[in-house]
């Protein structure tokens, strides 16, 4: 709003005379004169705070306010009052990284507690500081599974993973030979049979997803058996909020397990930030990714945390780096432990059944009132895939008319998918008269 010195007239000369020059212009004499700018900028004058805010609502005003089935993989979940309290805390939201963990006690236990409690949700014994999303998570899995396998150069991932976490697979090892060989799918989950035909010595890993991005659920019985038998592991990304009700990673005998939090207590942020999980079997320890913070004893016998495992190339000479994720998402990561802290496993199971539940009733109501059909026909969690009668984004363009985000065409996020595939995302905040006025909706969008 208006210029910040703090500093009088006064103090400025005194500065000035102390390091020898005779105006604040000289200190930049270095910068050639013809390229330097002249005038003032073309910016408002300084405005009062009452008229920036009524400036700011004016702008917030025109956002569309709309009642959200967007999913994808960003979802519109309540989120507890604790999360935004907690996180608002200045030592919390200005804290940097924790290198010296002496005066970074609070945020190194919060990452520890997130550690934790990925752990418990993936059954899976190490977990790390949290990664930049869930698709970074996923090429850094596959990255983790080649440097753990002997002689090995291939990646295999199934073909109903997320659009982007193929997109960005394929950006990360663009330059490094590694082959990125993807699977066929089978009426909306992977064939499963296609894995055995692809499996030799020189095969990493296989990349899965459940849900996937149709939203259904795939079963991965015996894949990890598969798998082992060739010394190749099994990574599966998964919705953590679908983990308080359907089986974990480490119960399909998942070597990695990853996602995104963003569930967990994070709004949609137009895209993110958000926080990419990952959790391996104790071997895989320290070949993980970024930061590990563990628990110790100070000098006096006290409960203390540190950074303990940082197998990335700012610590250790670069060619002996496992990775180049030089940071991790600690302020959103400290949302998702505050969230989880608040809800509880009990908590979280409630939840789970909620967005189950309320899919399966839109599902149900869409297919007995509006003659709608799904994609495939398979269990899913809280997202299932329409096929439309029209093409998705002509029928959520007019349903957004009606003040309804009615899901994602997923042929803007994939071009080779059907431009009739819309898929829906219910989550526990959608009450049963949004639902209904979904329907009804949609019928008139189908006319």
């Amino acid at each position: 709003m208006f210029p910040y010195l703090p500093h009088t007239d006064k103090e400025i000369k005194e500065m000035l005379s102390e390091i020898g020059v005779g105006s604040i212009d000289e200190l930049f004499a270095d910068i050639p004169a013809k390229i330097r700018f002249k005038g003032e900028l073309n910016l408002p004058q300084g405005q009062s705070e009452l008229e920036v805010y009524k400036r700011l609502q004016a702008l917030a005003d025109k956002n569309q306010q709309a009642v959200s089935f967007l999913g994808a993989g960003n979802y519109d979940h309540i989120i507890p009052s604790t999360v935004g309290a907690l996180m608002g805390r200045t030592e919390f939201y200005t804290s940097y990284t924790p290198y010296q963990p002496e005066i970074s006690q609070g945020v190194l236990q919060a990452i520890f507690e997130f550690q934790t409690l990925m752990c418990e949700l993936t059954s899976l014994q190490v977990s790390n500081a949290s990664l930049y999303d869930g698709h970074t998570a996923a090429s850094e899995a596959c990255s983790l599974a080649i440097n753990s396998t002997r002689k090995t150069d291939t990646i295999l991932y199934s073909s109903t993973i997320h659009p982007y976490t193929k997109q960005v697979l394929e950006t990360y090892f663009e330059d490094l030979n590694i082959k990125l060989v993807e699977l066929p799918e089978k009426e909306g989950v992977l064939d499963t049979d296609s894995v055995k035909a692809q499996l030799g010595d020189n095969v990493a890993g296989l990349l899965v997803q459940s849900p996937n991005i149709y939203g259904n659920l795939e079963d991965y019985t015996g894949l990890s058996d598969v798998l082992h038998e060739h010394k190749s592991l099994l990574i599966v990304s998964s919705n953590p909020m679908a983990l308080g009700a359907i089986k974990s990673q480490g119960e399909w005998g998942a070597d990695i397990a990853i996602g995104d939090t963003q569930p967990f207590g994070l709004p949609a942020y137009y895209g993110g930030p958000s926080v990419g999980y990952i959790a391996a079997t104790e071997k895989l320890l320290r070949k993980m990714p970024g930061r590990i913070v563990g628990q110790s004893v100070d000098e006096d016998g006290k409960r203390a945390f540190v950074l303990t495992l940082q197998a990335r190339e700012q610590h250790i000479k670069r060619e002996r780096a496992t990775s180049n994720i030089c940071s991790n998402q600690a302020l959103a990561a400290l949302g998702n432990t505050i969230y989880l802290a608040t809800v509880g496993k009990e908590g979280l199971k409630e939840l789970a059944e909620q967005n189950m539940q309320k899919a399966h009733y839109l599902a149900e109501k869409l297919k007995k009132e509006a003659g709608l059909k799904m994609a495939a026909d398979h269990p899913f969690f809280n997202e299932f895939t329409l096929e439309l009668p029209k093409k998705a984004a002509d029928v959520a363009s007019a349903m957004e008319a009606d003040g309804i985000f009615a899901g994602v065409p997923l042929n803007q996020l994939d071009a080779s998918k059907s431009d009739k595939l819309l898929t829906v995302a219910v989550t526990e905040k959608r009450t049963v008269e949004e639902m209904d006025r979904y329907v009804q909706s949609m019928k008139g969008a189908l006319k």
